[in-house]
């Protein structure tokens, strides 16, 4: 397995340097620059490949950058709305001119209005450390007295508790959790208010879940054939996290929801990112099964992992969690890590070049430092940190390596 860092291009608040002094000879970004629906140019791609390799004083870093994560859907695709066809060509010529710069990797999701939600992003452990949270208290208050959404199905135990939550801790509780899941938003619409966010799951009344698929196995369908020509790999996030919010409609989020992808759109270039902390946030998902059914479409891993509550469920297997240290949670990595090493052992044997996956250590605590720089929640430098030294040392005592 290939370890890998993400770096979020120079307004990263974990630089390059630091990046460096990690070890991993491999970066994951994107063009965040570029807004969903037009063409990553060849000029730009080139731009952040010589970001990544070259230091200020022109030097040689020998880290390229290798994965693309996320050539963003539009909302527009996604709806299949306004200009979705062009936003569709638009996609198949970024694919075009990354697969010429050499990347062969390609992170995407397909979740409507909401890239990711959290209620809470420091929320503080018994440590001192601090993570990401998602409550279900608190995500309903937010819904109830903030969004006020008409239609929304709490059982009459979670509204409760969310109207004395508002009771307890007032307006700057409910504008703290707002900050918070509208910080989720992706960038095409990350400006929005309350009212603009209301307006988005409007859109979106008459696409059930099958009516998304469908637009997802569309969009596939056009653009897998530019993606082999272009050598290149896409594979899809899951939604994160992995149950249906704000009655939008949710299609990456359990094996079954893979499985129908691969049925569907028969080619390997129609792969899965497949990370452990969203599909973990679900207790029904099986992830050491999902690798060994499902590992010959992973092109992507993200390692991380969570702490389920066993409480404020709204319904299951859906419920409150937090982020946790990656070997401590309810995700079992060592023998998530033991199958995707299988995994590996067996594309080897079958002769595949691509046997050997690339992860990243994904998320992380908030340790020391981490708490005062600020940034991208969920990619604290230390906290990633001992999260991939953990990683690497499951790895060494498998017997891994990162070159086999």
């Amino acid at each position: 397995m290939r370890d890998t860092w993400r770096w979020f291009g120079p307004a990263d608040p974990v630089s390059m340097t630091e990046i460096e002094q990690t070890g991993v000879r491999e970066v994951v970004s994107a063009l965040h620059q570029v807004p969903p629906g037009q063409v990553w140019t060849s000029k730009d791609i080139a731009h952040r490949q010589s970001a990544v390799r070259f230091r200020e004083d022109g030097s040689d870093r020998q880290i390229a950058w290798t994965v693309v994560e996320s050539l963003p859907v539009s909302e527009a695709i996604k709806k299949q709305s306004g200009d979705w066809r062009t936003h569709i060509a638009a996609y198949a010529e970024s694919l075009r001119n990354l697969g010429a710069a050499g990347l062969r990797t390609v992170c995407y999701n397909f979740m409507p209005v909401l890239d990711w939600t959290r209620t809470d992003l420091k929320f503080r452990l018994a440590t001192g450390a601090t993570c990401m949270q998602f409550d279900w208290i608190d995500f309903a208050a937010f819904d109830l007295f903030v969004l006020r959404r008409a239609g929304s199905d709490y059982d009459e135990l979670i509204r409760e508790r969310a109207r004395q939550r508002r009771i307890d801790f007032g307006e700057a509780y409910l504008r703290r959790v707002t900050n918070a899941v509208l910080f989720g938003l992706p960038g095409e619409t990350e400006a929005l208010s309350p009212d603009g966010v209301l307006e988005l799951i409007a859109q979106y009344r008459d696409i059930g879940a099958e009516s998304l698929k469908r637009h997802h196995y569309d969009f596939l369908e056009q653009v897998v054939p530019v993606a082999e020509e272009a050598g290149i790999s896409l594979c899809c996030h899951p939604d994160d996290p992995p149950f249906s919010l704000l009655g939008l409609p949710r299609v990456m989020s359990t094996e079954q929801d893979y499985s129908e992808l691969a049925e569907a759109v028969n080619s390997r270039a129609a792969g899965i990112t497949f990370c452990t902390g969203s599909l973990g946030a679900r207790s029904d998902n099986d992830l050491v099964g999902m690798v060994r059914r499902l590992g010959n479409r992973f092109h992507f891993v993200h390692l991380r992992n969570v702490r389920r509550a066993n409480g404020s469920r709204q319904t299951p297997p859906g419920g409150s969690f937090h982020e946790s240290g990656h070997v401590e949670g309810d995700v079992p990595f060592a023998g998530v890590i033991s199958a995707l090493l299988d995994e590996e052992k067996r594309r080897r044997a079958e002769g595949r070049t691509d046997w050997n996956l690339p992860f990243r250590s994904d998320h992380g605590l908030d340790l020391f430092e981490d708490q005062l720089r600020g940034g991208q929640p969920g990619y604290p430098l230390i906290g990633r940190l001992v999260g991939l030294s953990e990683i690497r040392g499951i790895l060494a005592a498998a017997g891994a390596s990162d070159n086999g």
